[in-house]
């Protein structure tokens, strides 16, 4: 090697990481930097400004979890995320099931499946506010038909709007859930088919005996995805519902901005951002560690 080469080796091997430095830098500051920074502000008695000489412990964390509006926010969660996932996932299949039988028009029917995905929560969240509204949407609409009677006023009743949040949600995301599916079933090996088929396997058959079972990794993706949205889902409710009736509709993300920003207790919204955190990490880290077992194995 000569003198000049080396001096260019060593500049080929250290460019890339002096390129990706300064983006690794501000990952560090600004994501896992600002994780700890709530971390540590959930054990003060912050209000308006982070004051971190007023220690309190865990006390915030048992405030949290006796406080009545938390307790309704992880219910309105538990509803809200099971029947997201459900729902978007049994939408999801049978829709990528459906085109996967090469119908005609194909084509022009993915894009529209796929189109409410392209659409922001705000968007999505604003136009369901404008139709499930008494006053102009649904309600007002069938009535202008002469069904007098007719009354679909979930979305002003405590007991039913978060099930309009869920309507919305799976209306948005089922199309996103599909393609993952088709892509599955797209992927799986056409020889095991062909054998399947020759054996006298029907189409039911054949997808509930070989080809589901075949497609656990997609669920299993599908399933993160959906978990991850609706723990944080925030934008969709706000522009449904602003939370309400009340707190109807409140779900933990709904709860951490109000109690850090508009009820000015800081503490306890870091508090509750680190559950909500120690509850996306519940799901993703288990996803990885399968994931990573899985292609150390293979």
């Amino acid at each position: 090697m000569t003198a000049t080469a080396a001096p260019r080796a060593v500049l080929q091997a250290w460019l890339p990481r002096l390129v990706l430095a300064p983006s690794f830098a501000l990952v560090l500051l600004f994501i896992y930097g600002f994780i700890v920074f709530t971390g540590v502000l959930s054990f003060t008695g912050s209000k308006i400004l982070p004051d971190l000489s007023n220690w309190v412990g865990f006390n915030n964390y048992i405030r949290l979890f006796n406080h009545p509006n938390w307790l309704t926010a992880l219910k309105n969660l538990a509803i809200f995320g099971t029947l997201y996932i459900a729902v978007s996932s049994v939408l999801g299949l049978g829709l990528a099931i459906l085109l996967d039988q090469k119908i005609r028009g194909e084509g022009m029917l993915r894009p529209v499946y796929l189109y409410p995905m392209a659409l922001s929560f705000i968007v999505t969240g604003v136009a369901w506010k404008w139709f499930l509204d008494p006053g102009i949407g649904l309600e007002q609409v069938v009535r202008s038909w002469g069904f007098e009677s007719f009354s679909f006023r979930w979305i002003k009743e405590g007991r039913m709007a978060i099930y309009t949040v869920v309507i919305a949600a799976v209306w948005q995301s089922s199309g996103f859930v599909m393609a993952m599916f088709l892509a599955g079933l797209r992927g799986v090996d056409n020889e095991i088919i062909k054998a399947a088929q020759i054996d006298g396997a029907t189409n039911w058959t054949l997808y509930r005996r070989i080809i589901i079972p075949m497609m656990r990794p997609v669920f299993l993706s599908a399933f993160v995805v959906l978990a991850h949205l609706a723990i944080k889902s925030y934008d969709l409710i706000v522009a449904m519902t602003s939370g309400g009736p009340g707190t109807a509709t409140w779900t933990p993300a709904l709860f951490m901005q109000n109690f850090t920003f508009t009820r000015n207790e800081m503490g306890m919204g870091a508090s509750s951002a680190i559950v909500m955190m120690m509850m996306i990490a519940a799901i993703i880290v288990p996803y990885l560690y399968s994931e990573l077992g899985q292609g150390q194995r293979k």
